[in-house]
């Protein structure tokens, strides 16, 4: 576009003005360089512009229909849900956790990480370590993925096999 722009202009000059030097186009070339550079770029920073505005608007559509997915997906799964916590709630209950140890496994099956749940408990990363050793430790488990599978594995709907 920016070779376009200076040809067009140098090739206006030069029809004005048959007898133009080399010399001459080239100081032409050097006056009308920056105003076609400038031109293009806001072209381009207008398109750019424009393409992060679309891209923007698209993010947000998608947001909005995860954002409806998810409240209908809780609103279906509802009773279920409760149900599900009742039984997280008895499992710790007969795995005898304090409440702190409940409200951490709890955020360790919710997905966040250690850091987190101390920002989250306005406690230190090194107790809430000390909670989820605690809490493997009295569940027989390995650590996080064999706490979430515990209530998760009944749940997934089985893998057919071969056959």
């Amino acid at each position: 576009a920016v070779i376009a722009g200076v040809a067009l202009f140098l090739g206006i000059e030069w029809l004005e003005e048959p007898g133009t030097t080399p010399l001459e186009l080239l100081f032409e070339l050097l006056k009308i360089a920056p105003v076609v550079i400038t031109s293009v770029g806001v072209g381009v920073l207008f398109r750019v512009t424009q393409r992060q505005r679309d891209e923007h608007l698209q993010v947000i559509r998608d947001l909005e229909v995860a954002r409806l997915q998810g409240q209908r997906w809780r609103s279906e799964s509802r009773v279920l849900l409760k149900g599900l916590g009742e039984a997280i709630d008895a499992q710790f209950t007969r795995w005898s956790l304090t409440d702190a140890e409940r409200e951490v496994a709890l955020l360790l099956l919710k997905g966040l990480s250690t850091k987190e749940i101390a920002a989250v408990r306005a406690g230190s990363e090194r107790t809430v370590r000390e909670h989820a050793r605690a809490i493997y430790a009295k569940a027989g488990l390995t650590g996080r993925a064999a706490l979430s599978a515990f209530f998760l594995e009944d749940l997934l709907a089985p893998i057919d096999g071969p056959g």
